[in-house]
C-alpha cells in the first residue's frame, strides 16, 4: 500500500474572523496551500515551524508526542487553524514540527470532516454515506430529547 496525500488549504481563523468583521482586509489573512501526507496512525495535525510562522498562529500549550518508534518529545501546539480539504473545512489545533518537515493530517481532521482514506487509489474522499456534508455521531441526552427531534 502506498501513502495518501492531499492538497490542503490552511488559513488563520482568527485573522479570517477579523476580516469578516472589517477589522483587516481579506488580503491580510494568512493562508496557504500545502501538499500533506495523510497519516491514519497520527491523531493531530503536524505542521512545519515555517508554515506556522507564515500563518501567524497563536501558541497554545505543549503536548507530549509519542512517535511510531516509541520516542517521546514535547512539541508546542498552536490554535486557530482552518483546514480545508476539498469542500470540507474545520478549525483545529496543530503541533509544530521542525522547519521544512512534512506536514501530516491525522485522525482528528479525518473524523471531524468525515473523510476516508482509500489506500488503493491513494485518495481522501468524503464517506459515501455523507457525500454532501460531514456526518458525526452524537449521543442524545435525556434532558431535552425533543430538541433533537427534527429528522433529515
Amino acid at each position: 500500500m502506498g501513502e495518501a496525500r492531499v492538497e490542503v488549504e490552511l488559513t488563520n481563523t482568527i485573522e479570517a474572523g477579523m476580516a469578516k468583521r472589517g477589522i483587516i482586509s481579506k488580503g491580510e489573512v494568512s493562508s496557504l496551500k500545502l501538499d500533506m501526507l495523510v497519516d491514519t496512525g497520527a491523531v493531530m495535525i503536524l505542521l512545519p515551524q515555517d508554515v506556522i510562522e507564515t500563518l501567524q498562529l497563536p501558541q497554545g500549550d505543549s503536548r507530549i508526542v509519542v512517535f511510531s518508534d516509541d520516542r517521546k518529545a514535547e512539541l508546542r501546539s498552536f490554535y486557530g487553524l482552518m483546514v480545508k480539504i476539498g469542500d470540507r473545512k474545520g478549525s483545529f489545533d496543530c503541533l509544530e514540527g521542525p522547519p521544512n518537515c512534512e506536514g501530516l493530517i491525522g485522525q482528528v481532521v479525518l473524523e471531524s470532516l468525515d473523510l476516508i482514506v482509500d489506500p488503493l487509489k491513494r485518495k481522501v474522499t468524503p464517506r459515501p454515506e455523507s457525500p454532501f456534508l460531514p456526518m458525526v455521531n452524537l449521543k442524545q441526552t435525556t434532558a431535552q430529547p425533543s430538541a433533537f427531534s427534527a429528522q433529515l
